[in-house]
Parts: C-alpha cells; structure tokens; sequence
C-alpha cells in the first residue's frame, strides 16, 4: 500500500484520464484532475470508456467501475488541490507550460508534495527549471494506453532525492504499475531509445532497398518479436553467452544503420502527404504510409491493440 493517499493528475486528456483511473486503483486513494476549464468530455467518463473492454472481457465488474470512477474529484483551481501529496501533470508537450504549472503549483502547495511530470519527449531536469524546490520533482513517463501498458519509467533528474524517487516507485507499485528507474535524465529514458533504435534500422532497410515495409514487419513480428516477452535483449545475449554477443558485434555493427538525422525516406513521404494514419485518403479511400491502408484496415488495427494486450495480460 502506498504512504501517499491524495493525487492530483493536472489535465484532462486522454492521459490525464487514464492516469486518474490508474491512481484511483490504490486502497485508500483520493484522486483529483485539476482542469483549466470544464470544456469538452467529463474526464471520468472517458475512464468509463477505458473500462468497457475490461468489463466486456470479465476482468473487472460495472460495481468496480463505479467505485473507481467514485475516488475520482474535478477541480478547476489551485487552491482545491492544496493538499494534494503527489502531482501528475499531463499537459501539452510544451516546455513552458510545464514549467510554468509547476512553479505555480509550489507557492500553493506543500513543501513536501511530489511533481511528477508524464512527458515522452521533454527532460524532466528542464522542466524543473523555474521551481525552487527541484530536488521534489522526477518524470513518471507512462506509455499508452497507460491503463494497460505496465511500464512507467521513472526519471531521476539531476537534483532528484532517492526520497522522491522511492515514494514514487511505491505508488506506481501499489497501482499495479511496473515502475522501472531511469537513473540519468536522457533524451528518450529507457524504452524510447530501444524503440527507436528499431525503427532506425528498420526504416533504413526500406531506404537501402535490402526488403519492403510489410516484409520488414513481417520479420520482426514472426521472429524476435515473438518472443521478446519471455526472452528480452539481455538475458537473451546471456543465453547465446556474451563472447557470441561480441564475435556477433564485431562483425554486424558497422554495417546497421548509425545515422543521426531522420532518414531520407520519411522527409520524402512527408513531403507527398504520406503520412500513414494521419493522412489524407487519395481519391480510393486508401491512406498511404510505409503501407496503403484503407479505414476498415486502420479501425481494426486501432481496436485490435487493446484486444491483443488484455489477453497477452489478462488471457481475456
């Protein structure tokens, strides 16, 4: 159980929300969205709109739902959230008002409370910039959908006690989240970097003509990335013994991609509109990417990444 009861998650979005309805999960939880304007969506029931599945699927009951949704308070200003002893924000990806909320929640809150920022991209260092007490604030990156995906990582900045760091691995803990520490604030923490690092090479064997984007995919998913839940990087490099690891190394290395600027490839496609999902349909409903899809194609594949992992966590 965490020492800490009473949270406040600093936006509404669709993070902001996911975010409340994790905390709520917590015994003994009090859990506030602190919303610049009461526009749009009542954020709790896009944490209804987040259950549904797990409801469909068996895993939770509509009475749990309606207990969670219950631990969770709307405020609009800072005053109503004086009290709060652990502060998520998830606003917009930009620095200033990240800043800004933070050094405007210090002169109202305690001293002893958490900032947790949720950004992907922003280091939590800068972000601490203009606050006084820098030493209470980390990152706390969830990635989507956050009620879903286990990972957080946690960011200790430069001025970040392990006081905060470890309060802050118990809470996730006791959400049933899998915190992991990121001991250095660096571009893209833990997960980002690897990820990344894959799409780099595997963007650049589409621009280097070695195979096409579905046959890249295709490799990666009927290959390593079966079985990458049971058998990750490491203990796999353990498995084949690290003098493989090296021989393996020492040849491979200079031939993957090691460049430091997006690939050639992906300007272009930006440049002739195609840009996957996000793109406009040419004149036969198809939305062209890496690959063409059509809408149905893109729902499905959309729906499909919630179906898949509530049964990879839930066999659901």
């Amino acid at each position: 159980m965490s020492k800490l009861s009473k949270f406040v998650v600093c936006g509404s979005g669709m993070m902001g929300a996911a975010i409340a309805q994790i905390l709520a999960s917590i015994d003994g939880a009090q859990v506030t969205i602190l919303r610049s304007s009461n526009r749009g969506a009542d954020p709790r029931e896009k944490v209804r709109s987040n259950m549904k599945q797990l409801v469909e699927k068996g895993v939770v009951t509509p009475e749990y739902v309606d207990e969670l949704v219950a631990k969770i308070d709307i405020a609009f200003d800072d005053e109503a959230v004086k009290d709060g002893e652990l502060f998520i924000e998830c606003v917009p990806e930009v620095m200033e008002l990240k800043q800004d909320l933070f050094a405007r929640l210090e002169k109202t809150v305690s001293e002893k409370a958490i900032f947790c920022t949720n950004t992907s991209v922003m280091s939590p260092t800068e972000i601490s910039e203009k606050c006084e007490h820098k030493e209470r604030i980390c990152g706390t990156h969830f990635w989507n959908p956050a009620f879903l995906i286990p990972l957080v990582e946690v960011v200790k900045t430069e001025y970040t006690t392990d006081e905060v760091i470890n309060t802050v691995m118990e809470v996730m803990t006791a959400a049933g989240k899998q915190p992991c520490l990121c001991k250095k604030d660096v571009p893209g923490f833990i997960a980002n970097r690897m990820q990344h690092a894959l799409w780099r090479e595997a963007i650049a064997i589409v621009n280097d003509g070695i195979a096409d984007a579905a046959t890249v995919d295709l490799a990666c998913k009927t290959s390593f990335g079966l079985r990458l839940p049971y058998l990750p990087p490491l203990v796999n490099s353990d498995m084949v013994g690290t003098q493989l690891t090296y021989n393996i190394h020492s040849y491979v290395l200079e031939h993957l991609a090691d460049n430091h600027e997006p690939s050639p490839i992906v300007k272009d496609m930006i440049d002739k509109g195609e840009l996957g999902f996000r793109a406009e349909p040419d004149e036969n409903g198809i939305y062209h990417g890496f690959m063409d899809y059509t809408k149905d194609q893109i729902n499905e594949i959309n729906s499909g990444l919630n179906e898949y992992l509530i049964k990879m966590l839930y066999d659901k």
